[in-house]
């Protein structure tokens, strides 16, 4: 999957893009890492299984992203990754709290978009709380790693088939942090503003 997904990158390489990737530190291998970023596009994701490859990265998805997508649904059905029900929050929540004891066990990362949807123009939505602590609940140890993506919603071009030309994407790793169950709605609020700040610009 990782090598797909470098593939991938690639690909948008021969149409311009330049990804660039700041303040990317080595982290951690002996603890479960939880990975959060803003969502602008489908091409959000390789880059992060990319960088994140040593950590094992699954993702949290809505489960109609496990079908008819290219890579995307192979590596939500097989790469360990889980696809939620929206509008059954209560099952849903089940669902993380199980698939975070197996990320505790086996001290992978896991990546998830607390806006819930994406959001194309490059503004960051609200961020829910629910399983983010639900997550933390199960993985007290775990790192939170935030992430400020800029400018992949620019690359699909308003939905065009063709893709935009020499688009310059950017990934910027932000001040990694434990959290306890207590704090979780201050200090994701806390890390949307930061991230505000770069996705934005």
């Amino acid at each position: 999957m990782s090598v797909l997904n470098l593939f991938l990158m690639r690909s948008l390489a021969i149409l311009g893009t330049t990804f660039t990737f700041n303040n990317f530190k080595t982290l951690p291998k002996n603890v479960p890492l939880i990975i959060i970023s803003n969502h602008q596009s489908m091409w959000d994701i390789p880059p992060l299984m990319w960088k994140f490859r040593k950590h094992r990265p699954k993702f949290i998805a809505k489960k109609e992203l496990s079908r008819f997508i290219p890579s995307i649904s192979y590596n939500l059905r097989y790469g360990g990754s889980i696809g939620i029900d929206r509008s059954q929050p209560k099952e849903a929540i089940e669902q993380i709290k199980s698939f975070a004891k197996n990320i505790r066990k086996n001290n992978f990362s896991v990546c998830i978009f607390p806006e819930g949807t994406r959001n194309p123009n490059g503004k960051v939505g609200p961020f829910k709380f629910s399983g983010i602590e639900a997550m933390v609940n199960e993985m007290p140890n775990a790192l939170l790693v935030p992430v400020a993506i800029r400018n992949t919603g620019k690359i699909d071009n308003t939905k065009s088939f063709f893709r935009r030309l020499g688009v310059r994407v950017s990934y910027t790793l932000l001040e990694t942090r434990k959290i306890s169950t207590n704090s979780v709605e201050e200090e994701l609020e806390d890390i949307r503003e930061k991230i505000i700040e770069i996705a934005e610009q």
